[in-house]
């Protein structure tokens, strides 16, 4: 199942995507929601990020293909930073650059992990439930802020600017990582296109991992890292971000 978040005139709404239109949901999203049986047309509601998560937690080095290429060891243990609440955006959401002094900013398409049970010291095995289901993102970043200081890379500033941590458009609850690929287009250009399956901690070993450190909420998010092909983007440019069986995540920089 597809499952959204949506405004309708001034009011939230969920439920799970049918064609073009809403199914409108009541209760809990990661409770026992209950369909209402009404359909809202798609045309007429602004998308909202498809869950409020508590925290979202961002891969760096989590692709072989990208750590060969870089010269970059492949990591023993998940290496991850914190994207803040201000980050989150929703699709077809409109991103504001920061300002130029900041400099260039990158797109980064990535897939994301959406919790639906607490996790707490769990094994992989067991993540399997834990798990409400996958969502696209774009994890932005300033990259030339990020080593401006070369005493302190800037990890949170550099990706934490308003509308850095773009996820949605729905969470899809049945799909199989090992064999989907992530497509990222750049102006009508493809730039990144990589298997899933060259992960080098999967979902299921990430949240299994990152419970190990910290309790994991209904509505967290992970985001497992991205590959080849970041580049830096011009004020303009529309970024969409696609994964088979998932959908296509939309937003316009600048």
């Amino acid at each position: 199942m597809k499952w959204m978040r949506a405004r309708l005139n001034g009011q939230e709404l969920f439920g799970t995507l049918d064609g073009d239109a809403l199914l409108v949901f009541e209760g809990e999203l990661f409770g026992e929601p209950r369909p209402t049986g009404q359909h809202l047309p798609l045309a007429d509601l602004q998308w909202l990020t498809p869950c409020r998560p508590g925290k979202m937690l961002a891969l760096w080095n989590n692709f072989r293909a990208a750590a060969e290429k870089n010269g970059w060891a492949v990591p023993a243990e998940p290496l991850y930073f914190v994207k803040t609440p201000n980050s989150y955006a929703a699709h077809g959401q409109a991103i504001a650059a920061p300002p130029s002094e900041v400099g260039r900013v990158a797109y980064e398409g990535e897939l994301a992990v959406v919790i639906g049970r607490q996790a707490r010291g769990i094994t992989a095995e067991q993540a399997r439930a834990h798990i409400f289901g996958y969502a696209c993102a774009n994890d932005l970043t300033a990259i030339e802020l990020l080593n401006r200081d070369p005493a302190f890379p800037q990890w949170t500033r550099a990706k934490g600017f308003d509308g850095f941590g773009v996820f949605g458009p729905v969470i899809e609850t049945d799909f199989d990582a090992a064999s989907a690929s992530v497509r990222t287009i750049v102006g009508g250009r493809e730039r990144q296109h990589y298997p899933l399956a060259d992960m080098i901690f999967p979902p299921h070993e990430l949240v299994a991992r990152l419970s190990q450190d910290m309790t994991l909420e209904p509505g967290d998010v992970i985001l497992c890292g991205t590959s080849l092909g970041v580049l830096p983007m011009k004020p303009g440019t529309e970024v969409a971000v696609e994964i088979d069986g998932i959908g296509r995540l939309v937003n316009t920089f600048g």
